[in-house]
């Protein structure tokens, strides 16, 4: 159209760096992170990430480097969320709970130019570093010492954080990316069906997702965050955008116990905090020891590996204070992507609504503000399945907070995009009111004479069992059915029960196809996230059935 004019002026790149410039101006006062004994406030915070980024740029670090960290919640990994994108870089925050081989194999994949180690990680990191190739040398290592002098064994290419940051010059010019679409991280997938891949996101990404989970969770004003879920984790969910761009606090913790918990409530008055389920038991544990009321209403968020607690509990939590909203997501969404209140997750329940306000809620599950498109498709016509709340196809999403896709693996990026649609590989139901039940992962489904059986609602009845911490279903081949439901269970410690009492628990609960038809006793094999690796659980089956 004639007149129209795209300059500097009316488009500039989003990048959830102008978050952090912003925060500096507008609430330069106030408290950013609280951990422990220290406290930076907003305008400090900007000033060390400006250092960061001028020290990375006097070590070389360009436009498109990757520099990896391996750390828990503390301020450090924080400031790289800003620090090294304003270097012009890309961060990749690492699971800490990796193994040698598994942390070497994605350091030779990154091909890191740096990478930042908490001292508790020290020794795992210089072991993996020790495996790499040297053909290209190895990254320069910059520990975060804290308090702890462990400076005698580091390699020669090393670096203080603290030291490193003092060099920085606050005059550096912020590199902002020539492309909103340039990458400005890169997380790992939990690798529940194999092998992690990493995902790539983008400046554009990451800004729209920051923003976004301002209204998904329906953020008060001067929010006081509690870092529970790991910022390796899809950079925390994006909450370390999210709250320079809300000016609010965040209570950084070593460790997420329900002790720490509680008392960060009490003591920061924490107003929001995330992460998988085994929060809430962690919190309902420590419950009987310190019975303070809390001083307001907490909301909680919890998405990711793991079963929610029994209903009594999440109500006992309700009772004391807690909002708990159940999400869904993954890492190539950056997190989660449709949530709603624990107590509606009912099928029931939702049918017998009577106020608008509740279906709202329920209905934010199926499509929030972010999301372009979020639907249950036939993967092979991609149609839209009924609304019915039984046709089964596969959850698929389709939004600007994507990722951009796998590193070096373009043909994986393209079959998951195949379609114009994120495949998210999860079957799930549409009911009529629009809300999207996850039903079970696709290569975990059990195809029972042509039945298609969610290995996930066996495994909510098996985890009422009093005596079940933790219970693992998958199909175990049959020559009538094609698979029965097997399940793998791990019991509470001092408990030791027949495995008839499982099975006939399960036939009080379940319809005739869904009870397994046998029982295993003992650990279940659990990767890096927590998640259980239901394919070594198939390949234990299919060694019993040879």
């Amino acid at each position: 159209m004639e007149g129209i004019v795209l300059c500097s002026a009316n488009y500039v790149p989003l990048t959830p760096i102008s978050f952090l410039v912003r925060a500096a101006f507008v609430y330069g006062q106030r408290v950013s992170i609280v951990f422990g004994n220290k406290r930076y406030s907003w305008k400090e915070t900007h000033e060390r990430c400006i250092k960061l980024a001028s020290a990375l740029s006097q070590l070389g670090i360009t436009r498109g480097d990757i520099v990896a960290a391996v750390a828990p919640n503390i301020p450090e990994l924080y400031e790289l969320h800003f620090g090294v994108p304003m270097a012009g870089a890309v961060l990749c925050p690492l699971n800490t709970r990796l193994n040698v081989s598994t942390l070497a194999l994605k350091l030779e994949q990154l091909e890191s130019k740096a990478i930042f180690v908490d001292y508790q990680f020290l020794e795992v990191v210089q072991d993996a570093l020790e495996l790499l190739s040297h053909t290209k040398g190895n990254p320069f290592l910059v520990l975060i010492q804290g308090e702890i002098n462990c400076l005698n064994s580091i390699p020669e290419k090393r670096l203080n954080y603290d030291t490193l940051v003092s060099k920085g010059k606050l005059d550096f010019n912020i590199v902002y990316p020539n492309s909103e679409c340039d990458p400005i991280s890169i997380c790992y997938t939990s690798g529940s069906t194999g092998n992690p891949k990493g995902v790539i996101y983008s400046h554009r990404s990451t800004y729209l997702n920051s923003v976004g989970e301002i209204f998904r969770t329906g953020m008060r004003q001067m929010p006081v965050f509690l870092w529970t879920v790991d910022m390796f984790r899809c950079n925390g969910w994006c909450f370390p955008w999210t709250m320079a761009a809300m000016g609010g606090t965040n209570i950084c913790v070593r460790e997420a116990t329900g002790i720490t918990i509680l008392n960060s409530i009490f003591l920061h008055n924490v107003t929001l905090f995330c992460g998988p389920p085994i929060l809430l038991s962690k919190i309902a544990e420590t419950l009987p020891v310190d019975p303070r009321t809390l001083p307001h209403n907490v909301d909680v968020i919890v998405a990711g590996p793991g079963a929610l607690p029994e209903p009594q509990i999440q109500t006992k939590l309700e009772d004391f204070g807690f909002n708990i909203v159940c999400a869904y997501g993954m890492s190539e969404a950056l997190g989660p992507v449709t949530s709603t209140l624990w107590n509606n997750l009912s099928t029931d329940e939702m049918s017998s609504f009577d106020f608008e306000e509740d279906k709202v809620q329920v209905c934010e599950g199926a499509h929030n503000l972010i999301m372009e498109g979020v639907d249950v498709k036939d993967p092979i016509t991609m149609e839209s399945v009924a609304s019915d709340g039984k046709a089964i196809g596969e959850v698929m999403f389709r939004s600007n907070s994507l990722m951009l896709g796998y590193m070096k693996n373009v043909q994986e990026t393209k079959e998951t995009f195949k379609g114009g649609w994120y495949r998210t590989r999860d079957l799930g139901v549409k009911h009529p009111n629009g809300y999207i039940q996850m039903k079970d992962r696709r290569v975990d489904v059990i195809n029972c004479g042509g039945e298609i059986l969610s290995s996930l609602e066996i495994e909510k009845v098996m985890a009422r069992h009093p005596m079940v911490l933790e219970a693992a279903v998958v199909g175990r081949p049959d020559d009538l059915l094609g698979e029965i439901p097997c399940a793998f269970v791990k019991l509470k410690e001092g408990y030791c029960v027949p495995d008839e009492e499982i099975l006939n628990f399960c036939t009080s609960h379940l319809p005739e196809k869904m009870r397994p038809k046998s029982v295993f006793f003992g650990d279940l094999p659990i990767n890096s996230t927590g998640k259980v690796q239901k394919f070594v659980l198939r390949d234990r089956l299919r060694e019993k059935c040879r």
